[in-house]
């Protein structure tokens, strides 16, 4: 556990030193935060209880998902990119001869990662949000820590979808295609671009059921008490289930890729 969390600690204080690039980005998050708030305002003010939202759930949903845009790196980036480089480098032909989980690290250095996200670029634009808009909050202690718990979850499965994503470069030599295919798919299916709940008829069963759901829509609505009851497990346990299936499927893919490394320059 030491290494893990030595690698985790270190990874922390790499992102903390672009300092000028966090500030930027808060910036920018509170800036489209606050546009798409009122742009929630005027869908919500013709349809008052749409998706089961009211109009300050809406606002919440909005900083919520400004925090967890970086927090669970939506758009790709974190410990994963630094795998596509090592293989189209060939430097991880290296990694591979390490007495080290490959997986287990590039996990704790993302987790050291979106630590650092959720403190900054997760907390500041939501305090921002704050003091602009009514912003809804958790009721009690418990459901604090049910939604950080879920918010762990959602940066678990983002990383193993950004993890299989990189590793596609051990046969395709380069992960920029489906980088960007990975990174559409989360900001339609995560609710990014509007919450899943208006998504109309089968699409919001579909949607609801994809491992991009996890990013933000469950953490959004255990924060907003959405979930009652039984549902809360539930929701935690298709996150749970999701991060197993995928660090399952990363590591089978690591195995695989073991066997036949193939890589630029080596």
């Amino acid at each position: 556990m030491g290494l893990w969390y030595a690698v985790a600690r270190l990874s922390f204080r790499r992102y903390s030193t672009y300092r000028a690039a966090t500030f930027a980005g808060i910036f920018t998050n509170c800036a489209f935060g606050a546009i798409v708030c009122f742009t929630y305002i005027a869908v919500w003010k013709e349809n008052p209880t749409a998706g089961g939202y009211d109009v300050t759930d809406a606002v919440t949903y909005v900083w919520l998902g400004q925090a967890m845009l970086m927090t669970t790196a939506m758009w790709s980036g974190g410990a994963t990119d630094d795998l596509a480089a090592r293989i189209k480098s060939g430097d991880v032909a290296l990694d591979m001869h390490r007495p080290v989980s490959l997986l287990r690290w590039y996990v704790a250095s993302d987790l050291g990662r979106a630590f650092y996200h959720l403190l900054t670029r997760g907390l500041a634009p939501t305090i921002v949000g704050s003091l602009l808009f009514d912003l809804r909050y958790p009721p009690d202690a418990l459901t604090w820590l049910i939604f950080s718990m879920s918010v762990v979850l959602a940066v678990t499965v983002s990383f193993g979808v950004r993890m299989l994503v990189s590793a596609s470069a051990f046969w395709l030599l380069d992960d920029t295609g489906v980088k960007q295919l990975a990174a559409v798919c989360a900001t339609f299916f995560s609710g990014l671009t509007v919450p899943l709940v208006l998504f109309p008829g089968w699409t919001h069963e579909a949607a609801s059921l994809l491992p991009w759901a996890s990013y933000l829509q469950i953490p959004a609505d255990l924060w907003l008490g959405k979930h009652t009851g039984w549902e809360v497990p539930l929701a935690l346990g298709f996150q749970a289930l999701w991060t197993v299936l995928l660090l399952w499927a990363c590591h089978g893919v690591l195995l695989l890729a073991n066997h036949k490394v193939v890589v630029q320059g080596g």
